[in-house]
């Protein structure tokens, strides 16, 4: 990952506050933040034991969101995730339990290992903020966030993420292995688990609602910003090992990253370098390559660079 300058003062305290627990995984938790700040979903897609899990906790924590977690089996019903109707005998009616995907931050750990229809109920709750029980329709809190993971080498009994749930994430990133100063530290302080647990937060959820609007609307993208995003997105649907390109939705998602790292860096307008800060994380996962193209999920990374690189920066 390339360095990322922040100057944003609530953000310097919230990796300032966690720079303690999280050794070497600055970049990676800048890109959650990001996804935070922006209103998305984020699928850390990684090697078990690299801080994934941690990662999401100390998330949760720091901007004071309640944190719900789904533990994906093949045997995961849809009603694990949503909730369901119980009956009361003393009251005789049914009364709904909400389930984890009702609490602002929601770690699906092993996505890939629930079953379709279970993914389907998740694939609602990431669209359209909402969950359907029994035929009612409940809405979810604010802000809710899924922040889902999955192990890239392990396919044994997984059901790969159909194109639909893939575009509903933000960005795709992978944590990686910590540098060896980072891991010395790791080692010498032991597991934070505990410690964790006793963030004390630097946002509440109010808080970060209302940075998602204000980036929204007081964050300025020119129209020069504007056709550098189209013109990225047309590459890709041009680019001869590409079979599908990147969305209008995708170029949406472009957009929104630039406007919250241009947030991130205290600007109030986003430059061609706020475009490139997350492009790949943003977009790698939303195009197809061709089969002879396809050689490791790095690939699509090494073509959205060739592309960023390709398109004139206004």
């Amino acid at each position: 990952m390339d360095p990322f300058e922040v100057k944003n003062e609530t953000v310097l305290a919230i990796l300032d506050r966690l720079s303690p627990f999280l050794q070497g995984k600055d970049e990676a938790l800048i890109r959650i933040l990001a996804c935070a700040f922006s209103g998305g979903h984020m699928l850390l897609e990684d090697l078990p034991g690299l801080g994934k899990t941690t990662m999401a906790i100390a998330a949760a924590r720091v901007l004071g969101l309640r944190f719900g977690r789904v533990q994906c089996t093949n045997d995961l019903l849809p009603t694990d995730v949503t909730g369901l109707n119980i009956f009361k005998a003393d009251k005789g009616a049914f009364e709904f339990h909400p389930g984890p995907i009702f609490n602002n931050l929601v770690l699906v750990d092993e996505i890939n290992r629930a079953t379709a229809k279970t993914q389907s109920a998740l694939l609602e709750a990431m669209g359209e903020e909402q969950a359907t029980v029994d035929g009612l329709t409940y809405r979810l809190a604010r802000p809710f966030m899924v922040i889902a993971t999955q192990n890239p080498i392990e396919h044994s009994g997984t059901t790969p993420l159909p194109e639909s749930q893939m575009d509903r994430f933000m960005m795709r990133v992978s944590i990686g292995y910590p540098d060896r100063a980072s891991e010395l530290d790791i080692l010498r302080s032991g597991s934070q688990r505990f410690a964790i647990e006793g963030i004390s937060p630097v946002l509440y959820p109010e808080a970060v609602v209302s940075a998602q609007q204000s980036i929204e609307r007081d964050i300025v993208a020119s129209d020069r910003i504007l056709d550098y995003i189209l013109s990225i997105a047309q590459v890709t649907r041009d680019h001869p090992h590409i079979a599908s390109g990147v969305s209008t939705r995708g170029a949406m998602v472009l957009l929104a990253c630039a406007k919250c790292a241009a947030w991130m860096q205290g600007r109030g307008f986003v430059i061609p370098e706020d475009v490139k800060a997350f492009a790949t994380e943003a977009l790698a996962h939303r195009i197809q390559i061709k089969g002879a193209a396809r050689r490791g999920s790095e690939d699509a990374q090494e073509i959205i660079q060739s592309v960023m690189n390709e398109v004139p920066v206004p």
